[in-house]
């Protein structure tokens, strides 16, 4: 009898935390009406298991002392800033009006302006990427910074790791910012030993584990992918440091990707978002490396570095993309890896195809991630009802997150076009207001769309029921992907 009445009390008691967790979630005001009902549903629906989830990953912490410690180095940077301002420069090319607001908007999202003065080149092939990083690195004098989210210890790590260690034989100050989770099996290696030996800093980035479960969201990622070489090159894009065969998941290869080498005055702000960053999790501040502006680059591009994550406001990348859609008069043409919108951005690109705005976007066929597919793939009947063009490619795991608009203005990003890089990752994008530079990007795009297969509306619409059940199934926890 008493151990009947003790389950029941704790049946009860575990019933009572879940409602608890319902009602905390109806009073949440930063959470979509979406993800809060895919919260409830996992909740009510998984005893005990659902609370448990919610506390560990319903919320974004960061963390009260990075959250402390990042507003600690931007008031720094503020003040070094203010004493070694960057020199205006003569812009000879304006922003196209209807790409204003778009800048206005980034700008208070990354706290960037647009620069002017900028040289930008795509890299698409991954050992070409490798090749320019490895000799950027060679030719430095004072340092080199990188920050990627994987760092492997194959044949492409291997290159990096070398140029890293022949600099700081210059003595040249190497800095090596790497993601807890992806870069895992490099900061568990003789690779990093070696590189520390050699004289170049280490540090992992919010790290994962046990203990940080108490006082942060530990899935929290930094997802960013860029290097800054002496402060006058930059690099930005969805490149790992990693070959295109990709070790871990070989059956998926080649990951397809696209960089962008930069020189002007946005490596400065690629440098200030390096810094920032590795104050998260070392004591230095750096704040010397912003004191030499890059000079002005001939080609005169304008182009702004985007830095969000949980440290900027929830809506930031989703109203930029959002309002990126809307911009669109003629063509908006999108490369992502993981399709995962919310309701607002599913609802902007079919307005956009709606609006007569020739609308494209190209997936990879084959996802190394069967959920986030599935996810995707819910959203396609209601995107070409709308008359969004849908092309899967063919040719391995398409990994270049890039945006065209109008072949006027271009974005190459690390972020992915789901939740997880709206709300919870660390991630750069460079925006690039230039018609001829749009032009390149969407030269490359049109390559992807060469090596795919176009999503036929009538044929997509006779699929099976079980694919049906899947997808929409998985859909609806879309939110909490």
């Amino acid at each position: 009898m008493l151990e009947s009445l003790w389950t029941v009390g704790l049946v009860s008691v575990e019933f009572l935390i879940r409602l608890g967790l319902v009602g905390y979630l109806l009073i949440r005001q930063h959470k979509s009406p979406s993800s809060r009902a895919a919260w409830i549903v996992v909740i009510l629906a998984l005893p005990v298991a659902g609370g448990i989830l919610y506390v560990l990953v319903g919320e974004v912490r960061l963390g009260s002392r990075r959250v402390r410690k990042y507003a600690e180095i931007d008031r720094l940077i503020d003040e070094r800033l203010l004493t070694h301002r960057p020199p205006r420069f003569s812009c000879s090319l304006e922003i196209p009006a209807e790409f204003i607001q778009i800048a206005h908007l980034a700008e208070l999202t990354g706290g960037n302006q647009p620069r002017c003065g900028n040289g930008l080149s795509l890299i698409n092939e991954t050992d070409s990427f490798i090749q320019s990083l490895v000799e950027d690195i060679d030719s430095a004098e004072r340092h080199c910074h990188l920050l990627f989210y994987i760092i492997l210890t194959d044949h492409s790590a291997t290159r990096v790791v070398d140029a890293l260690l022949r600099a700081a034989a210059r003595e040249v100050h190497c800095r090596l910012l790497v993601d807890s989770v992806g870069s895992s099996a490099f900061l568990g290696s003789s690779l990093r030993r070696t590189l520390e030996a050699g004289g170049v800093r280490v540090v992992e980035a919010l790290p994962a584990n046990a203990l940080r479960v108490l006082f942060a969201r530990i899935d929290l990622r930094n997802h960013r992918k860029f290097a800054v070489i002496d402060g006058r090159v930059g690099y930005v894009g969805s490149h790992n440091i990693a070959d295109a065969e990709f070790a871990p998941k070989p059956r998926y290869a080649p990951w397809v990707d696209v960089t962008v080498r930069c020189t002007g005055p946005v490596v400065r702000d690629l440098q200030s978002l390096f810094v920032r960053d590795w104050y998260l999790d070392t004591e230095e501040t750096l704040q010397e490396v912003l004191d030499d502006a890059p000079s002005q680059h001939a080609d005169d591009v304008a182009s702004q570095v985007i830095g969000t994550g949980p440290t900027s406001y929830a809506e930031a990348m989703r109203q930029l993309m959002i309002s990126a859609f809307n911009v669109g008069r003629e063509e908006l043409v999108m490369t992502t890896p993981y399709f995962v919108p919310d309701d607002a951005t599913a609802t902007s690109l079919r307005t956009a195809a709606r609006r007569g705005v020739q609308t494209t976007l190209i997936l990879p066929a084959r996802n190394d991630s069967p959920l986030v597919a599935a996810a995707s793939r819910s959203h396609f009947e209601s995107l070409l009802d709308a008359g969004v063009r849908i092309c899967e490619y063919q040719k391995g795991l398409l990994h270049a997150k890039t945006l065209t608009i109008d072949r006027r203005m271009a974005l190459v990003s690390t972020a992915n076009l789901d939740r997880r890089s709206f709300e919870l990752n660390f991630e750069v994008s460079l925006a690039v207001y230039d018609s001829d530079f749009a032009s390149q990007v969407r030269f490359l795009q049109q390559s992807y769309l060469n090596d795919s297969r176009e999503v036929v509306h009538a044929a997509w619409r006779r699929r099976g029921w079980p694919a049906k059940l899947w997808q929409n199934g998985v859909g609806i926890l879309s939110p909490l992907l």
